[in-house]
């Protein structure tokens, strides 16, 4: 006989994946991810860890989870396109500085990165959930600018991104300078001089 779900178990399980979401974000920043564990998530939540293991295969993988609820998901979104390509980037990286420098999101964050470098299981699920969908939209916003003849028609969008990207979210990780708006502005007009230096005017 086929077991039913009825509103108010299906209610229950929401409520439940959601204190498990919280608590284990929560233990994440005030305990570090080495001393995070299923059974502390599982206590700050209310269950048992059997239910926590029945959505999950790994605190990292949970804590992947939570950060991806908190934050604002790739589906649906766009990066703004003004017809200003040099406006719009800023403005994503300035918003990316807001975000790794908000200390609800610095600890669990840094975890979950030194996580997805050893665990590739983790790793795949960040890649197919979040990093790739980023990428993409990433590109879109690249390969319109190349359309109206802002980039070189010939620009490896891969590597452009990267060249946009990276030297903020390394100076995060790796704490390797202040993390500022202004950084954020000198990233994006260097790597633009650099991409736009073969472009031809747009006809």
């Amino acid at each position: 006989m086929q077991r039913r779900t009825t509103p108010g178990s299906s209610r229950r399980s929401e409520a439940s994946r959601r204190a498990i979401l919280t608590a284990a974000f929560e233990l994440a920043g005030e305990v570090g991810y080495a001393k995070l564990s299923i059974e502390g998530i599982a206590a700050r939540a209310g269950v048992g860890k059997q239910t926590i293991y029945r959505w999950w295969p790994s605190k990292g993988a949970v804590l992947f989870d939570a950060i991806l609820s908190l934050s604002e998901g790739p589906e649906g979104s766009a990066l703004p396109d003004t017809d200003d390509l040099e406006a719009d980037l800023k403005a994503v990286l300035r918003a990316t500085v807001d975000e790794l420098a908000d200390p609800r999101f610095d600890r669990p964050l840094r975890a979950l990165a030194i996580e997805i470098t050893q665990d590739p299981k983790l790793a795949a699920l960040y890649a197919e959930r979040l990093d790739g969908p980023m990428q993409e939209l990433k590109k879109a916003r690249l390969r319109a600018a190349q359309k109206a003849g802002q980039l070189p028609g010939d620009l490896d969008l891969d590597v452009a991104v990267d060249l946009i990207w990276s030297p903020l979210l390394g100076r995060w990780l790796y704490r390797s300078g202040p993390l500022t708006h202004a950084y954020a502005d000198a990233v994006v007009e260097t790597a633009l001089r650099g991409l736009r230096h073969n472009t031809e005017p747009a006809s």
